[in-house]
């Protein structure tokens, strides 16, 4: 599944799936420049209860930071 379709899937934004790569482990695998995940290891990780904190919200620059410097794109 794409960004898009997971988070579709989970019901939030992008961004907060971005955030979750970065700072909670969400299980992703990067392809080039995409992430793609697995519906069978985000479904394990959101019933260990992973998604569920919401103290100390993740940052999304964290996860896109990456694909910044592969692009060359400035910050």
């Amino acid at each position: 599944m794409s960004v898009e379709e997971i988070a579709a899937y989970l019901g939030v934004s992008k961004d907060t799936v971005y955030g979750w790569i970065a700072k909670r482990e969400m299980p992703a695998h990067k392809v080039g420049r995409l992430w793609k995940f697995k519906s069978e290891e985000v479904d394990s990780w959101v019933r260990a209860g992973k998604a569920s904190d919401e103290s100390n919200e993740p940052s999304v620059r964290d996860a896109r930071e990456p694909e910044r410097r592969a692009s060359g794109e400035k910050k």
